[in-house]
């Protein structure tokens, strides 16, 4: 499981994207985070491609715990 504050970030992009495109049919396979500036994007490759402080979160991670019941 990832680190709290990092799927937080990644809900919170992720939460982003469906608000501003909710006629998107494409879903993303997951976000790649900075562990250091918690920034980040989407990702709708099989195969991330990460630099060394990003982490990925895939979408089914992120989609579990949407109501954060776990904070």
């Amino acid at each position: 499981m990832s680190d709290p504050i990092l799927l937080r970030a990644a809900r919170q992009i992720y939460l982003t994207y469906r608000e501003l495109r909710p006629d998107t049919a494409e879903q993303p396979t997951g976000v790649v985070i900075n562990r250091l500036t918690y920034r980040g994007r989407l990702l709708f490759s099989k195969k991330p491609i990460l630099l060394p402080l990003e982490e990925f979160i895939p979408i089914g991670e992120i989609e579990s715990n949407e109501d954060g019941s776990d904070f």
